[in-house]
């Protein structure tokens, strides 16, 4: 765990200082008190990648976004992204995201944006599962509020698994980098979602869970090859949201508790009944400042 917390600290210290102009590693190695050698040691470990790889993927990353906004030419955001040079910057964007700069803000294609996983989730989600053992199944549940919003005809742009059953088995057998590729599609009416497919979408050898987002009717422009897309037709999105929390730790029980809603909510009350059959429902993750987000299917009765 002494690694763990290290990591921990790391990952915050970047993810609060990475835009400031003096942000370095070497000044991040002697705040956080440790050589060079021993945090790469940690994070290839962990994270399965060096520290500046890590850096330098959130500085494109950054750049990325900053490309789509259209203010600044390319070598400000190369500069202003810790790059000496547009040649240097560029050979990294295409490296990493296989399109040029220019090419991906005139066509801005899906690429894999870079996100930073804290390591606490994948052991707080751990340590929830031990506490669900210890009191036999049963999570501590806070408020949830429900929101109806309709949907028309649109399409799911989806990448499937073959034995995923949540978020973290999928990670592991698909990789990360499918919530990244998927939010960096502008057009997607929410942002990228751990999927529950209808049967109809499920295709033999494969499980119901995917990550997916939803996108207009007439979007037409390519998908990366492991994707798929498929056409929905319309229904009301049932929203669940818990209220927020205060440790971000606490992400499980937030999810938990959006679960145990869904299960005890009765829709025909409001005139609605569950539509699990013509359209998936969405994992949209929870966050401190939101809360948790569930979004099931449903029709009117």
């Amino acid at each position: 765990m002494e690694k763990i917390k290290i990591l921990q600290v790391i990952q915050e210290y970047i993810s609060q200082h990475y835009q400031e102009e003096d942000f370095n590693i070497e000044k991040l190695c002697r705040i956080v008190g440790y050589s060079r050698r021993h945090i790469d040691r940690i994070f290839k470990e962990y994270l399965n990648i060096t520290l500046s790889v890590y850096i330098k993927a959130i500085y494109l990353t950054q750049s990325a976004k900053e490309l789509c906004e259209e203010r600044k030419n390319i070598i400000e955001i190369a500069l202003n992204n810790h790059f000496d040079s547009h040649e240097g910057f560029s050979r990294s964007f295409t490296r990493r995201f296989h399109v040029s700069p220019s090419e991906y803000r005139k066509n801005r294609v899906a690429i894999p944006l870079f996100i930073q996983y804290p390591i606490s989730h994948y052991y707080a989600l751990l340590k929830h599962m031990e506490e669900l053992k210890m009191n036999d199944g049963v999570a501590n549940v806070c408020m949830v509020t429900v929101t109806a919003k309709e949907r028309r005809k649109r399409k799911l742009i989806y990448q499937k698994s073959r034995k995923a059953q949540d978020y973290f088995s999928y990670c592991e057998e698909m990789g990360c980098e499918w919530e990244g590729l998927l939010n960096s599609i502008s057009e997607k009416y929410e942002q990228a979602a751990l999927v529950e497919l209808p049967d109809s979408l499920v295709e033999e050898g494969f499980s119901k869970i995917a990550a997916g987002i939803e996108v207009p009717l007439d979007y037409n422009k390519s998908i990366p090859k492991t994707y798929q897309i498929a056409e929905l037709p319309e229904c009301t999105m049932l929203y669940f949201q818990t209220e927020p929390y205060e440790n971000e730790e606490d992400f499980c029980t937030a999810i938990e508790s959006a679960y145990v809603a869904i299960c005890k909510y009765n829709p025909e009350l409001h005139g609605y009944k569950f539509a699990y059959d013509i359209a998936p429902s969405f994992n949209l993750g929870a966050s401190a400042r939101s809360g948790a987000i569930l979004a099931v299917p449903a029709v009117h009765i």
